[in-house]
């Protein structure tokens, strides 16, 4: 079977997760790949057909996201934009022929398919804001930022054949041709030795909050920080260059977790069983949901900003949600990857 298999390149969880089921359908299934950005240049590394597409790629400042910048870009990129996916839109047309198209929250693959009468399988978590019944209390300063998440989720893969949506936690469906599965683990994470440590895991995404080295700087504790670029002793601190094989050792061997509400690291870190301090990035609600389940389920806390305070707290109550963590179960990728096969199988 010929699968078109689409990547959208903004954060690099969508390309690791897309890593594991692309190498599962090549053993028997043709692929090309398309994907965007960081995920094109992640899966040109494993991957022999990937096609690199033009896609929206979002503007942080400050640690949040600058919405009138992003669009701004957008506008300015679409012309080029429109004009390179229009070339590789007729070149797969004519040069490929997929049976199937597979989209990760990807638009060029799925419009692909919906043009030509294609069946799409979409396989993402971003599609639980639309197609579960979400079982938690929306805060409502929170409000304004879920309707329009919601709103751009609906609007971006209607009319899939399936839905194959991810997540930690497990809401209602609400919605035909949807299934919910655990996350879909890399096998690095699946085969790690998880030990308890006397580490805190730390991962900032903004390398310009210095603010937080001084905060972690109060505690006799030890921080192993990623995201800062480059590596460096300051005191109970060791800040790393971000490397695969060293910082899942570092997540596997931790105590906990501080990091923002990012859904991949999240996810590894309720698999491992390490008690997490969420700061979701400002303006992204998706990983404030991601929060307030992780919060909801008692698998660690959910702030909006870090203190000394708020630190100290959670550092008292590892036990207790490593208590928690205890509960929560998953074998491997082995559900999704099966109703996958039996998805394609069928022929949808």
């Amino acid at each position: 079977m010929k699968i078109l298999y689409g990547v959208v390149g903004e954060g690099m969880g969508h390309a690791t997760r897309s890593k594991v089921i692309l190498g599962h359908l090549s053993a028997d299934h043709q692929l090309l790949i398309v994907a965007s950005g960081k995920a094109h240049n992640y899966l040109t590394r494993f991957f022999p057909d990937v096609i690199e597409i033009e896609g929206l790629r979002i503007i942080y400042e400050s640690g949040s996201v600058d919405r009138s910048s992003t669009f701004m870009n957008f506008v300015k990129s679409l012309p080029a934009m429109v004009s390179r996916n229009v070339k590789h839109f007729v070149e797969i047309g004519k040069q490929f022929s997929p049976d199937v198209v597979v989209s990760d929250f990807e638009s060029f693959a799925y419009m692909f398919g919906m043009s030509y009468d294609i069946p799409v399988i979409s396989i993402d978590n971003m599609q639980i804001l639309n197609r579960c019944e979400l079982d938690i209390e929306i805060p409502k300063k929170y409000m304004n930022d879920f309707l329009l998440a919601r709103a751009i989720v609906k609007s971006k893969l209607p009319g899939c054949a399936h839905y194959m949506v991810t997540s930690f936690f497990f809401p209602e469906v609400r919605k035909e041709r949807t299934s919910l599965y655990p996350p879909i683990l890399r096998p690095e994470i699946l085969d790690a030795q998880v030990t308890r440590g006397e580490h805190i895991l730390v991962y900032q995404t903004s390398a310009t909050d210095e603010g937080l080295l001084e905060i972690l700087q109060k505690f006799n504790v030890s921080f192993r920080v990623y995201g800062f670029g480059h590596r460096q002793e300051i005191g109970n601190l060791r800040l790393l260059d971000f490397s695969g094989d060293g910082f899942v050792q570092d997540l596997a061997s931790c105590r906990a977790v501080i990091a923002t509400g990012g859904f991949s690291l999240m996810s590894e870190s309720v698999y491992l069983g390490k008690p997490y301090l969420a700061v979701p990035v400002r303006k992204q609600f998706e990983q404030v949901l991601n929060s307030l389940y992780l919060e909801k389920l008692g698998y660690g806390e959910f702030h909006e900003s870090l203190d000394p305070r708020v630190i100290k707290n959670f550092l008292a109550r590892l036990d207790v949600y490593g208590d928690n963590l205890k509960k929560h179960a998953q074998d491997g990728n082995t559900k999704i990857l099966s109703d996958l096969d039996g998805l394609l199988e069928s022929h949808l």
